[in-house]
């Protein structure tokens, strides 16, 4: 069981399902007090369920994380439920697995709402409460895809980057800024949680895919030690190092390593009510 967590007030996007609602569940077990929000009304309402089922506090949130209006209409009743914020994860995540000439226009729009422009909208409403805690942090479930690119993945990786980018400013600014508020960023390679149903690795002794379980945990004690960067499994590290080696010896070394072939039998799945 989790601990170190106690009395902490935590909001979890993304948290009806996958590493989402895990991370949340073991925030709980920990102490803290949990809202849980996702576009699924349902599913998260079941998610915070199951965490006062087991003595934990929870409240769940419809919300569209992609829409700035939602996110700080969904703000004041989230902070009328914990009463102050020191945990801020953003997991929230779509993914569309197509050839670059197959993506609609909403595809790709959908995809950066929720994987890039949640993140500003989130930040936004919840900073000031995060500043007001002695112990603060916000975290950014982003993706390996957000350090190295891959075929099939145009929208979903370039989402992820972006991710990246603005987790990384982000952390630099409120350094000079001197604020208390830490920044987590964690880039895991595929996980088995469906959202990547089909994806294949090909050296799964260095690249295997990740048991939502052992991600959900690695996430969780990265918080509580105060850690500002987790990549999963660790070889994963390497991508930035290749990906800024000549394009040709890049690309090379993606091949050889699978990474452009890990979508070729890629089926995914999609919540009836996701918004795309």
């Amino acid at each position: 069981m989790e601990a170190g967590f106690e009395g902490a007030g935590a909001v979890v996007t993304g948290a009806g399902s996958g590493i989402g609602k895990l991370i949340a569940e073991k925030l709980a077990q920990g102490g803290a007090k949990v809202a849980v929000w996702d576009i699924d009304g349902p599913a998260a309402r079941e998610s915070a369920k199951e965490i006062r089922d087991v003595g934990g506090e929870a409240q769940a949130f419809e919300v569209d994380c992609g829409d700035f209006e939602e996110v700080l209409s969904a703000a004041g009743p989230t902070m009328a439920f914990l009463g102050h914020l020191n945990i801020l994860v953003n997991d929230a995540g779509v993914v569309a697995g197509k050839l670059f000439s197959d993506l609609s226009e909403r595809e790709v729009e959908r995809v950066f709402d929720v994987n890039s422009l949640s993140l500003f909208w989130t930040n936004k409403a919840f900073m000031a409460e995060l500043e007001k805690s002695r112990r603060a942090v916000t975290v950014t479930v982003a993706s390996a895809a957000g350090l190295i690119g891959s075929a099939r993945l145009t929208a979903y990786s370039a989402s992820k980057f972006a991710a990246v980018g603005f987790t990384s400013s982000l952390r630099n600014e409120l350094k000079k800024e001197g604020s208390h508020v830490k920044t987590l960023l964690v880039c895991p390679y595929y996980i088995s949680t469906g959202m990547f149903e089909g994806v294949k690795t090909k050296i799964p002794a260095l690249l295997p895919i990740l048991r939502p379980e052992r991600v959900a945990r690695e996430v969780v004690r990265a918080i509580r030690l105060g850690r500002e960067r987790l990549i999963l499994p660790p070889f994963a590290s390497l991508a930035g190092f290749i990906a800024n080696c000549p394009a040709r010896l890049a690309d090379g070394m993606e091949n050889i390593f699978g990474i452009n072939s890990c979508m070729d039998e890629f089926v995914g799945r999609k919540k009836t009510n996701e918004r795309i």
